[in-house]
């Protein structure tokens, strides 16, 4: 049982596909930005980090005072690499694991962080799995965060778990994100996002 966390937010993207900044879009009237930011603070984390990118001042504003430390990531565009570089960076030294998150998949509710710390140990990573994909969020140990400034591009942590597989705790509906407008009226109908239409974002 993990006793003490660091976490992270990735929440720099362009959201090219969509078209629309989903660290914006709403439920319950909540940005998924600050949705996120909240449940990973229910995990009582010891710091909490939020990457931001593209559209930051809007991002940023969004998350009101929660009590979170905003990163800007000014090289966002070159893909999610950079953020878990700059994550890296300003937790270094920290030897203790790190919840990793990103804004996209609006079914996320905190029992599932709860659930990855819960059977995390410092022999591997413990990851999400959703259908036969395996991803954020993730619980990272200390070493494996280090080697996340390897990273280049768009490659996650998952480069990094060829020579010893994680943990998984299995949650399929985290494979619904929001890469493209269809993904979108998807979340809608389901009642995981408000409806975006007509509204400015």
């Amino acid at each position: 049982m993990n006793t003490g966390h660091d976490a992270v937010i990735l929440a720099a993207g362009g959201s090219r596909r969509l078209g629309r900044p989903k660290q914006l879009l709403t439920r319950h009237g909540e940005a998924l930005v600050a949705r996120v930011a909240r449940l990973v603070l229910a995990t009582k984390p010891e710091r909490t980090i939020v990457v931001v990118g593209a559209h930051c001042n809007e991002v940023t504003a969004a998350l009101g005072d929660l009590d979170v430390q905003v990163l800007v990531n000014e090289l966002w565009s070159t893909g999610m690499a950079s953020s878990l570089r700059l994550a890296a960076g300003e937790l270094a030294g920290r030897e203790r694991p790190t919840l990793v998150t990103a804004v996209d998949q609006p079914a996320l509710e905190a029992r599932h962080l709860l659930a990855l710390l819960a059977i995390h140990g410092d022999d591997r990573d413990t990851v999400s799995r959703y259908g036969d994909a395996r991803g954020v969020p993730v619980v990272l140990r200390a070493s494996t965060l280090s080697r996340g400034m390897e990273l280049e591009g768009d490659a996650g942590f998952r480069d990094l778990w060829r020579d010893l597989a994680p943990r998984s705790v299995r949650a399929d509906e985290l494979g619904d994100d929001l890469d493209d407008e269809a993904d979108l009226r998807r979340a809608v109908a389901a009642g995981r996002l408000d409806d975006p239409a007509g509204a400015s974002l």
